[in-house]
């Protein structure tokens, strides 16, 4: 069996069939012979390949590039994941490949739901004030707890429903001492989610993670920290008004299940202690395995490294890595 006869396999049937009639018309047609037939053949090469791209990088398989150190040493900046995204229910095309131009997706229903443990990519929801994001980003953390579980870190360390969720194999953290996690972090407190509640990153809650269905008791103290989160579900908020579609509000019920999602490097993570929840429907999937490795900047300046710098710094013992 060929590489591209098993890779047809992996595929859904009419997919797979489809890419496979095809591949049979594209090897029976007529060869090109003069210049123009050659530029309309090449054309056509180059649509057929970002189509099909675009249609597995929504359905199965896509590639992430690790921007940022925020999971260290589980992943690093500068590697290169084959994602699963068939596991959490595949999507038509979220983006076209290359300029990275968001799509409008439809997404299937998951084989499964992300779990408390599982390294997962997803859309990321918007700074803390944002109800929509300025840009289409994917990021990659942990999720810590799902739909319904209640969370709380103390000194840094992570329970939910009041048991101490581990630290990862790879995980890392300070234990400061307080008086100097008090200076260090004092900043979070006008800078976590959600606002108004001074959670810092080192101690944060507890709070509960939405539940579709959950019933939030809205007040005026507590209105403003959930603006935005209802903003994200599709409603128009006034937060001064304490209107929801311009009704009057005094609760609000839930409509989706979320997660909450922390990088594994705790002190240097920007993660839902700072910007909120995830939606479970917006996970995409979970990498599988580094299949390339090298550093993206200069470790003493932070200054992106050249082409060539940056084949020097190959990091050949993490080829081939597993991700979990």
């Amino acid at each position: 069996m060929s590489l591209a006869e098993w890779f047809y396999d992996l595929l859904p049937d009419a997919i797979g069939s489809f890419l496979k009639r095809r591949r049979d018309k594209r090897l029976n047609a007529p060869k090109p012979e003069t210049f123009v037939e050659h530029i309309v053949a090449w054309i056509k090469t180059l649509v057929w390949a970002v189509s099909v791209v675009t249609i597995v990088n929504g359905l199965a398989l896509a590639s992430f590039v690790v921007p940022t150190g925020s999971m260290e040493s589980t992943v690093m900046a500068g590697d290169f994941l084959f994602v699963n995204k068939f596991i959490y229910g595949p999507s038509t095309p979220q983006i076209i490949p290359f300029i990275n131009q968001p799509l409008p997706y439809y997404k299937l229903p998951p084989i499964w739901k992300p779990e408390q443990g599982d390294v997962i990519v997803f859309v990321f929801p918007g700074n803390r004030d944002e109800a929509k994001p300025q840009n289409f980003e994917y990021y990659l953390k942990r999720c810590i707890a799902v739909a319904g579980d209640k969370l709380e870190i103390k000194g840094g360390r992570i329970y939910v429903n009041g048991a101490e969720y581990p630290l990862p194999e790879h995980g890392q953290f300070f234990a400061w001492p307080p008086e100097i996690r008090q200076q260090i972090y004092e900043s979070d407190r006008a800078s976590t989610f959600p606002p108004g509640r001074g959670y810092t990153r080192d101690d944060y809650g507890p709070i509960r993670i939405p539940k579709e269905g959950d019933v939030i008791k809205l007040t005026e103290q507590n209105f403003n920290e959930w603006a935005v989160f209802i903003g994200r579900e599709g409603h128009t908020v006034d937060a001064y008004a304490r209107t929801i579609d311009g009704a009057p509000a005094t609760s609000y019920t839930v409509k989706r299940d979320y997660v909450f999602g922390m990088g594994d490097n705790r002190d240097n993570s920007l993660d839902s202690r700072f910007w909120g929840f995830i939606p479970e429907e917006d996970v995409v999937g979970t990498p599988m395995v580094v299949y390339w490795s090298w550093e993206p900047d200069d470790a003493q300046t932070g200054k992106r490294l050249s082409l060539g710098q940056r084949f020097k710094s190959i990091r050949w013992s993490r080829l081939g890595t597993l991700i979990h």
